[in-house]
């Protein structure tokens, strides 16, 4: 289901998703788009030789088309390129070219690059300065400008390499897994024609992967003889990827724009699936539940069915209906922790002890196997305070914070933890891992902010001086 945080969780709920903000951007997570990214991405991670459980795809609330991989392996798609995607296929091919920046190394040997590039600059610089001071000031500028101009295309030249090699790479994981290479190309050839846009209003993707028509030319001759070059998408992951999709419109759309999309003539899975959205944001909760219900009789094992029914009845004021309805979500899907964890909010909504007990095991249960859901750690900090369980009450708000980047909050919850368990205990050896973490983190937090500071201050030192 669609749920809101506003800086550490302020909950608004909307539906299936869970929204977390993370710094300017908001990170959406829903169990059936992660459970479809797992599905689909674990093959290819394979034959790209690197091990799926160690690779995590994250899905931002941004309307550009963008993709990038950071911070080790961790792949991000912003919802404009799911929403822009014509079929599986065209995601897949995304998906295998950002794989292989992984994979081939991009990351460290880009930093090499730079490097580089960056040598030639400073070299730049210093001839420049030194012809400055000989009193040559038109030749020291040229040299400047020069320098920069030649350091920049060094490194995007580069660039344009590692884009080549990721498209190629990419191809050749697809066909190992059976997957047609020719929605990449498609997806590539659709955004080519914004190269010729001016670059304030080119999608990120393209600004940052030139698509060139060479590129793309080079791609297709590379993949003329592929298997699987001519096979069609699957039939079941397509299914499965436009009904994700119609979920992400009918959350990120205005409900107009939803049912026009969408119209009421539209009876399939996907189409209901936008309509219980656009219904849910209009407030039409009877429309929302009907759509709802004909999905859980169109599939009546699908847990996703129930989960969105569910925290509908749940966030309509109906928490005792909704709660039968979540608990036969959660057994058709056990391992699912995002879905587990809105049966446990409706559980501790009663403030009531026994249900208190109750959502305890579930959430503990939902930490383990997912310990960044902020959510459920500030749901069981909630149960434990109620059942006067301060010390775990206080550990898990420290777990809460740290899992949102808030180190010193974490550092503040986790001094309290350790206070209130015996020394040497699994939870008091935690509480103190965490404020270790905590520590470390709010020292370079505020490094960071000291140099914006100084960054800030010359900044407006140089525009007084203007």
């Amino acid at each position: 289901m669609f749920k809101s945080f506003k800086k550490l969780l302020t909950a608004v709920i909307a539906g299936a998703f869970f929204s977390f903000q993370a710094q300017a951007q908001s990170i959406l997570r829903d169990a059936e788009t992660e459970a479809f990214f797992r599905q689909v991405s674990y093959p290819v991670f394979e034959a790209a030789g690197l091990t799926p459980q160690s690779v995590h795809i994250y899905l931002l609330n941004e309307r550009s088309i963008n993709a990038f991989v950071t911070g080790g392996q961790n792949i991000f798609f912003h919802s404009g390129l799911i929403l822009a995607a014509d079929d599986v296929d065209e995601f897949m091919g995304v998906l295998a070219h950002e794989t292989c920046h992984i994979s081939c190394g991009h990351r460290i040997r880009r930093g090499e690059a730079a490097g580089q590039a960056g040598t030639f600059s400073i070299l730049s610089l210093v001839l420049g300065a030194a012809a400055i001071a000989l009193g040559g000031g038109d030749a020291g500028i040229g040299i400047l400008s020069a320098g920069q101009t030649v350091a920049q295309r060094q490194f995007l030249a580069y660039t344009r390499g590692e884009e080549a090699e990721a498209d190629l790479a990419g191809a050749r994981y697809l066909d190992q897994v059976g997957v047609s290479a020719s929605g990449m190309i498609r997806f590539f050839d659709k955004l080519r024609d914004q190269e010729i846009l001016a670059q304030v209003r080119q999608d990120p993707y393209v600004r940052s992967h030139p698509l060139n028509r060479t590129r793309i030319l080079n791609l297709q001759e590379d993949t003329a003889d592929a298997v699987h070059i001519n096979s069609p998408p699957d039939e079941f992951v397509n299914e499965r990827f436009k009904r994700l999709q119609a979920k992400l419109a009918g959350y990120l759309m205005e409900p107009r724009q939803t049912l026009r999309k969408y119209p009421l003539g539209d009876r399939s899975i996907a189409a209901r699936y936008a309509r219980v959205y656009a219904y849910h944001k209009a407030l039409d909760w009877d429309l929302a539940i009907a759509e709802a219900d004909a999905l859980i009789a169109a599939e009546p094992n699908n847990p996703y069915f129930y989960e969105i029914k569910g925290q509908i009845l749940f966030e309509n004021g109906r928490v005792e209906e909704s709660v039968p309805v979540l608990r036969q979500a959660v057994e058709l899907a056990p391992r699912e922790p995002l879905i587990a964890t809105a049966l446990a909010q409706s559980l501790v909504s009663f403030e009531d002890t026994d249900r208190m007990r109750e959502a305890v095991p579930i959430l503990e249960t939902a930490t383990r196997q997912d310990r960044g859901n902020t959510f459920a750690w500030f749901n069981l900090a909630k149960a434990y305070s109620w059942l006067e369980m301060q010390p775990e009450a206080s550990l898990a708000t420290a777990e809460r914070f740290y899992s949102g980047g808030a180190a010193s909050q974490a550092l503040v919850h986790a001094r309290r933890a350790m206070d209130g368990f015996d020394t040497g205990t699994p939870q008091w050896l935690r509480a103190q891992d965490i404020m270790i973490a905590a520590e470390d983190a709010a020292r370079r937090q505020s490094r960071r902010g000291g140099r914006r500071r100084l960054q800030t201050s010359f900044s407006v030192e140089s525009n007084s001086n203007e």
